[in-house]
């Protein structure tokens, strides 16, 4: 072999090389992204049913529905397996307190109510701003391992594959209209 096909050779091993790490560097770099995105939404859900129990235990809610949104927030922090459903089931819950009609005249009048059901509103909005980056970087790690290079070399290495968190997180205008509040972009 001629010195300058053995030039060529080197060369070309040595950009598929740097393209191979770079590859792999950007697969650890979308996987710390995707655990940064979970510990984010697991804080925001956190903080959410945190402030549903203290909507829960403040005294503007029936005793049934306290106790329901008490424990169905409880539910919802404790949950390891099954969360998702456990969350959902928080968010139903939320819509059914706030669509009751003798919810908004309860609020009326008391600071502190309508303090936390602010409080709910932003929390409730970050729930879903986190979970939007968190799958969106479960859809491009997904995307970069399902490339052919990815799956050949095993880039990933023994890395999971990452799941997308899929809550039903979501308000009716209709309802928060109903609830007497101004809730309409509560888990927008």
């Amino acid at each position: 072999m001629s010195p300058a096909a053995e030039l060529v050779l080197i060369a070309a091993l040595a950009v598929c090389g740097v393209y191979v790490s770079w590859r792999a560097g950007r697969l650890d770099r979308l996987h710390a992204k995707v655990d940064t995105a979970r510990a984010s939404l697991d804080a925001a859900l956190v903080r959410r049913s945190s402030v549903a129990l203290e909507i829960a235990s403040s005294g503007v809610l029936n005793l049934a529905a306290s106790v329901l949104l008490a424990n169905l927030a409880h539910d919802a922090r404790s949950a390891e397996a099954g969360r998702e459903l456990a969350e959902s089931d928080l968010t139903r819950a939320l819509r059914a307190v706030f669509s009751q009609p003798e919810f908004g005249s309860s609020v009326a009048g008391h600071p502190e109510a309508e303090e936390l059901l602010s409080e709910l509103e932003s929390t409730a909005h970050q729930v879903f701003l986190a979970r939007r980056f968190y799958n969106d970087a479960v859809a491009l790690t997904i995307a970069a391992r399902r490339r052919w290079m990815a799956r050949l070399l095993r880039l990933a290495g023994g890395a999971p594959m990452p799941e997308f968190f899929e809550i039903d997180d979501t308000l009716s205008p209709g309802e928060a209209q109903a609830s007497g509040s101004d809730m309409t972009h509560l888990a927008s």
